[in-house]
């Protein structure tokens, strides 16, 4: 089993920053990628950062150089920080691991989601 736990999420002004936390736990062999997606009111999810394991990350176009995604190989820990956030980044933040289990193949395993709301 792999449970997710994400924190972080608010509210905040336009402008302002946030730094999402995901923590993974459970009998997991290696992590591969780790990523967050978000999903606002009446849109599809979409991926918004992903990191491998060596460190490539890749970004939605939409948050380049106001995102940057990182992780704690130790912590099993992937964190995504958030700064000059705007109103279309409100979302529903969702944490996304790509790992493979003792004794099972590889999976995606995802968190429970975080509310990131930006309004003045």
């Amino acid at each position: 089993q792999v449970q997710l736990v994400e924190s972080g999420g608010g509210l905040v002004q336009p402008g302002g920053s946030l730094r999402l936390s995901c923590a993974a736990s459970g009998t997991i062999f290696s992590i591969y990628t780790m990523g967050w997606h978000r999903q606002a009111p009446g849109k599809q999810r979409e991926l918004v950062a992903t990191i491998t394991s060596g460190g490539i990350t890749n970004y939605v176009d939409s948050v380049k150089d106001r995102f940057t995604i990182s992780r704690d190989n130790a912590k099993k820990t992937v964190y995504l920080q958030m700064n000059s956030l705007k109103l279309e980044d409100t979302a529903v933040y969702y944490c996304n691991i790509y790992a493979r289990v003792l004794g099972m193949g590889a999976s995606d395993y995802w968190g429970q989601g975080t509310q990131v709301t930006v309004s003045s």
